[in-house]
């Protein structure tokens, strides 16, 4: 059932084809829960949940960069971004994510100096441009997006810049996952393990979930085939009671991952501890920035201290990142909280998993 490099991973009777041996193969009633945003995108695009037998279920994870992050860190962002002086710049799906109080598109419509940038780069150029202005990158995002990250500041760095910045909120997603198995409330029997992280990492670092939880997994790109074919392999790994980590997505992912990528967020970079929303803390998840850096390390610069977190009242994107709730079952989801009114970041984020229920699935009709 592995196809061959050139077949189109588009192909509808393939796809079938899957389906019908994840069927065949699935003995006993598993969860499978897709780690990556992008896959939950996918899986609801295309109707893949509607391909699974009734004992296989697939849940959403905390893959979401926008989506974990923490309240705290969104304040964190807002207050600096009303400090006289600071121009505050972030990728654009940051703009709606709720704060406690706040938002940073509510503050930008308040006057604040919030810019959205398509690269950190940009906002390197930007504080190179304009001298007389302290520009603030929100770094926010996993392995995927950290290497730019750590090569504006390497650039920064080389160009002596002295107004420029990065509050970094970047997370690491393995130790998250073992956060995952031990959650009594999740009882996850394998992963689907994310594509774009896994280029820059590998499969290496996912081995502990099968070596010391026996919980198998499988990388996978973002094609409907794709997907499928990883299921396949998680579901005959569960059934033979077999657990290990493999690539379902050879084209995209090798073995070591990319070592120089890897290599410049570890210049960069140190392991620190980083708050996932509805998970909590998790030591060494975080990626703070190395002392060595501290001159563009904006936490270090510019101290702030907002108000003490809160919750959006009835949001339960927390209970829908742990994989607990599924999206519909929020009693916000649909009524109050919608892609085009937002409540909370799972809805905000066109990776979110309430905002890929709603946009592809008959619960967002209802």
């Amino acid at each position: 059932m592995t196809p061959d490099p050139s077949t189109p991973f588009r192909d509808p009777e393939l796809a079938l084809r899957l389906a019908a041996a994840i069927k065949a193969s699935a003995t006993r009633p598993m969860k499978i829960m897709e780690v990556c945003g992008t896959h939950t995108v996918s899986i609801a695009r295309n109707g893949l949940r509607d391909l699974m037998p009734e004992n296989v279920t697939l849940l959403s994870g905390p893959g979401c960069p926008v989506c974990v992050t923490a309240n705290r860190d969104i304040d964190m962002a807002i207050e600096l971004g009303r400090q006289p002086g600071i121009t505050l710049t972030t990728f654009g799906d940051m703009m709606k994510v709720p704060g406690s109080r706040s938002s940073l598109s509510r503050e930008k419509a308040d006057g604040r100096d919030i810019r959205v940038v398509y690269s950190p780069l940009d906002a390197v150029a930007l504080a190179d441009d304009n001298p007389g202005m302290q520009v603030v990158f929100l770094g926010v995002g996993f392995e995927t997006t950290a290497p730019t990250v750590a090569a504006a500041i390497k650039t920064a760095s080389r160009m002596g810049l002295q107004n420029f910045s990065v509050l970094s909120v970047h997370k690491t997603v393995p130790l998250a996952l073992e956060a995952i198995v031990n959650d009594p409330q999740v009882a996850i029997d394998a992963f689907i393990l994310p594509g774009h992280v896994s280029t820059i990492i590998g499969p290496e670092p996912y081995r502990f979930l099968a070596e010391r939880y026996g919980v198998p997994g499988a990388v996978t790109g973002f094609e409907p085939v794709d997907v499928l074919q990883g299921i396949l392999a998680l579901v005959r790994q569960v059934a033979a009671g077999e657990a290990s980590i493999d690539i379902a997505y050879r084209r995209g992912v090798s073995s070591d991952g990319n070592p120089t990528a890897r290599g410049l967020m570890a210049e960069v970079f140190q392991p620190s501890d980083s708050e996932w929303r509805g998970i909590g803390v998790i030591p060494g998840t975080g990626l703070g920035i190395r002392p060595e850096f501290a001159k563009w390390d904006a936490a270090v610069r510019f101290p702030v201290t907002p108000e003490e977190p809160r919750e959006i009242p009835g949001c339960q994107c927390g209970e829908v990142l742990r994989g607990i709730t599924l999206p519909y079952e929020c009693r916000l989801f649909a009524k109050g909280c919608t892609p085009e009114h937002p409540i909370g970041p799972c809805m905000v984020s066109s990776e979110g998993s309430c905002a890929a229920y709603y946009r592809y699935t008959d619960y967002g009709r209802a």
